[in-house]
């Protein structure tokens, strides 16, 4: 059965779920997997000298568990358990995979609040670091600007995946 996979990945509270989201609400036959979904335990996540959980680092993941899950939509995306869109059933199936270290393996609310110094100290550097390692990859990759408004970045994201879905023929565009 043919597919089509969508990649978004980028910094922690960087909007990729809400993107996902919206996305998954215009196209059709659409699910979505989110890394932040397979988190481990809190007893199970390293502190570094500062105090702080390290949650922007792999080992912070149950990376098999989310393989396993994207493993099993791909032996069958009609019929998946994770977030699906009622889409029409002629309709190629998407699945959309998003996570903050997504291409190194192969607006969201915190409660409590990230403590000060926190994004500035780990969460930036960790996200630098990790896109260093990816920027060499040959993969077709666009990077967004995060400093456009979210129903631009929405109308560029969905307008680029029309066109490469048409092109497919994994999309029949109607105006």
């Amino acid at each position: 059965m043919k597919t089509f996979v969508i990649g978004i990945s980028g910094v922690t509270n960087g909007g990729k779920t809400t993107l996902a989201k919206k996305l998954q609400k215009h196209l059709p036959n659409c699910s979505v997997i989110s890394q932040d979904d397979f988190f481990k335990p809190q007893s199970e996540i390293e502190t570094d000298t500062n105090g702080f959980l390290q949650y922007d680092v792999l080992e912070a993941l149950n990376m098999e568990k989310m393989m396993s899950a994207i493993s099993r939509w791909m032996e069958s995306p009609r019929h998946s358990p994770v977030s699906t869109d009622s889409g029409s059933t002629e309709e190629i199936p998407i699945l959309i995979i998003e996570g903050f270290l997504l291409y190194n393996y192969n607006t969201r609310v915190y409660e409590p609040p990230d403590v000060p110094g926190y994004f500035d100290g780990h969460v930036w550097p960790m996200y630098l670091k990790h896109r260093q390692e990816i920027e060499n990859i040959t993969w077709e990759i666009m990077y967004l600007d995060g400093t456009k408004s979210e129903e631009d970045l929405f109308s560029q994201v969905y307008e680029e995946l029309k066109q490469e879905l048409t092109k497919h023929k994994c999309l029949q565009v109607t105006t």
